[in-house]
């Protein structure tokens, strides 16, 4: 593919995901970072700097952007509205809310631009491997063009449909990831208290329904209390108050969901940069335990 692609956000999972593009591609990767310590990395595997964001929305075909959250998100594609050409591609792949999402389509497309969101899951380890699972909305058409660059971060991707569709598939996943990790937690609270070694406490699981991904890939780092962050307390705090404000919108009832904002709520205050597992200890403390 002969295009030049502009990476904009080298944070934990970007920085992976650019370095795979580098690899893989075959195009000219330009990258960006408010941390120029991040941008270097990147030039040392091949990379080719940005001045600015404005600078590498005027130099590339397709545009793919992976930041935090809906405010950095705006103040990015401000900047690239500046450079931005006529029939260039932008992949959004940061979780954000999809309202926020679709004005940001309004404005790629009056200048006559291409866009897609393309949220990212699974965590750092899948990021460096090039094994995220992502999910796509936006033109069907602009799908097939992205989809050999989405292959060089990706071994999963899934379409969705139309704009915002993808965003809205991460949230639901999100609720759902967080709504099994506080299972997960009760449960083995539930568990110490009545007497049982955790130790024991896992591999009993795994035979029977209850087995799932969070336990086993979350049960080490809770009984060695390392919580080393793949995915931050802080990020899903974000997603599970996205899939809130998404629930309130419709009206919906989901006690859940309820009971996974409270239990983020109370994470963020005192463990925002660790791993989303450490809610553990919230539902611990919560027991005076």
């Amino acid at each position: 593919m002969n295009k030049v692609i502009g990476f904009i956000g080298l944070g934990i999972m970007g920085e992976a995901m650019a370095a795979n593009l580098i690899k893989k591609s075959g195009c000219k990767v330009i990258v960006y970072d408010i941390i120029p310590e991040k941008i270097e990395v990147l030039t040392k595997l091949g990379g080719k700097k940005a001045s600015s964001v404005e600078q590498l929305s005027a130099d590339s075909d397709i545009i793919i952007t992976m930041v935090p959250a809906s405010k950095q998100t705006i103040e990015v594609y401000e900047n690239i509205l500046k450079g931005l050409r006529k029939n260039a591609l932008c992949i959004n792949m940061s979780t954000i809310e999809p309202d926020t999402h679709l004005k940001i389509v309004d404005l790629v497309e009056q200048k006559q631009a291409n866009i897609l969101d393309a949220p990212v899951v699974k965590s750092k380890a899948a990021a460096i491997e090039g094994k995220l699972g992502i999910y796509v909305g936006g033109r069907e058409e602009c799908f097939a063009e992205a989809l050999p660059i989405l292959s060089c971060m990706g071994e999963q991707i899934k379409y969705m449909g139309g704009h915002g569709k993808g965003l809205y598939m991460k949230i639901c996943h999100n609720m759902l990831v967080a709504a099994i990790q506080n299972g997960v937690n009760e449960m083995m609270v539930l568990a110490s208290k009545a007497g049982l070694a955790l130790e024991k406490v896992i591999p009993a699981v795994s035979m029977g329904g209850g087995q799932n991904a969070y336990l086993d890939t979350k049960g080490d780092m809770i009984l060695n209390e390392n919580f080393e962050p793949a995915f931050s307390v802080l990020n899903m705090h974000k997603d599970i108050h996205i899939a809130k404000q998404i629930a309130q919108a419709y009206e919906l009832v989901l006690p859940a969901l309820d009971i996974s904002t409270d239990i983020y709520d109370q994470a963020v205050e005192k463990y925002a940069s660790l791993d989303f597992s450490v809610t553990y200890k919230v539902v611990k403390e919560k027991n005076h335990i």
